[in-house]
């Protein structure tokens, strides 16, 4: 296991984008987002997907000279469409013009279409606490991994929500969930480590147990809840994709295994002003009390505590912060090898 801080991986990231002909103000903010991502302990959504990020480019699978705009607008509702743009460069846009619009209306929903794989949902549901709103974004998944309860024919993704709520003198709390038991993100990264997987996150198509993410493409990931799970996954997918315009179901384009085709992802934002409801301060006490009421909760044996939503991945940041993001080797030496094909200065280490 190797170390880098934020600001190395900041640097790598917009190297190799700015490589293959991103233009060098969006190729900050995609560096910025994605090592946010793998600061917060997103392994799964962070440098790990820049190699396929940079495939696509160079395969024409993504436009680097898009024109990210709106294509809809009613006021609080608006549809914007990426044009195939780098999706963290979409989710970014759509998610300032959610934030500007719910300080105008109290609330906004922005639709998107024609985008890509954006990385965590959290990124996204977190930016409007820095404007005292409530953040909420729903994506369709990448790549069909769930089928339908009972199926097998694989109809549905992981279809994420995240969910941020500002508190006051506590940390707001961050839910960041796939509808799915694991992402798949988890399963790759532990492929690429070597690892095994938890039984309960994944069965083949007879029923049994998959344990070994080097066959993942012989089974399937099991939804959340069961049923639930996939009545979720169903019910996101339509207010994601299908209202967006944007592809769902069958449509969905596996961007693990195809790097070409346009994917033409989608995704939606909500961004709720607190004041439009109570006094913010008010609120945002009230929500200390209520985490500091889970937190004190008697514990079950084999606890150390009792979290709440966000809290875990906080710890990881500050250890980060402090220690650097921890890079595996088989992940490291990937991404010495990206570098040297686009004749960029490798990844720098602690």
């Amino acid at each position: 296991m190797q170390f880098v801080s934020v600001e190395q991986l900041e640097s790598f990231i917009r190297r190799c984008f700015m490589a293959v002909g991103l233009p060098e103000s969006d190729a900050e903010t995609v560096a910025m987002l994605m090592a946010e991502a793998d600061v917060n302990g997103s392994d799964g959504h962070g440098v790990f997907r820049l190699s396929q990020y940079i495939e696509r480019i160079q395969n024409d699978g993504i436009n680097l000279q898009s024109n990210i705009h709106i294509a809809e607008d009613k006021g609080a509702m608006a549809l914007v469409d990426g044009d195939n743009a780098v999706g963290h460069l979409v989710m970014h846009y759509a998610t300032e013009l959610a934030m500007n619009r719910a300080s105008e209306h109290g609330v906004s929903w922005i639709g998107v279409r024609h985008s890509n794989h954006a990385g965590p949902a959290a990124l996204y549901a977190k930016m409007p606490l820095k404007k005292d709103m409530i953040g909420i974004y729903v994506a369709v998944g990448s790549a069909n991994h769930l089928p339908p309860w009972g199926g097998t024919e694989m109809l549905l993704s992981t279809n994420p929500i995240a969910v941020a709520i500002p508190a006051n003198e506590e940390p707001p709390i961050v839910l960041d969930m796939a509808t799915t038991v694991a992402a798949y993100g988890k399963v790759k990264t532990a492929a690429q480590r070597g690892e095994s997987i938890p039984e309960g996150w994944m069965i083949d198509k007879l029923g049994n147990p998959l344990t070994d993410p080097s066959r993942a493409s012989e089974g399937f990931l099991l939804p959340i809840g069961g049923p639930k799970g996939y009545g979720l996954s169903l019910v996101f997918g339509l207010l994601a994709g299908t209202l967006n315009g944007a592809a769902f179901g069958k449509n969905v384009i596996d961007f693990n295994s195809d790097s070409t085709s346009f994917t033409n992802t989608g995704q939606f934002i909500i961004a709720l002003s607190v004041e439009s409801f109570s006094d913010v301060s008010l609120f945002k006490r009230n929500v200390d009390e209520v985490i500091r009421s889970m937190q004190a909760s008697p514990k079950l044996p084999g606890f150390d505590k009792v979290r709440v939503p966000g809290e875990r991945s906080l710890e990881i940041r500050r250890q980060r912060e402090q220690s650097g993001i921890p890079i595996p080797d088989a992940l490291c030496e990937a991404l010495s090898r990206l570098a040297s094909s686009l004749k960029t200065e490798p990844l720098g280490l602690l």
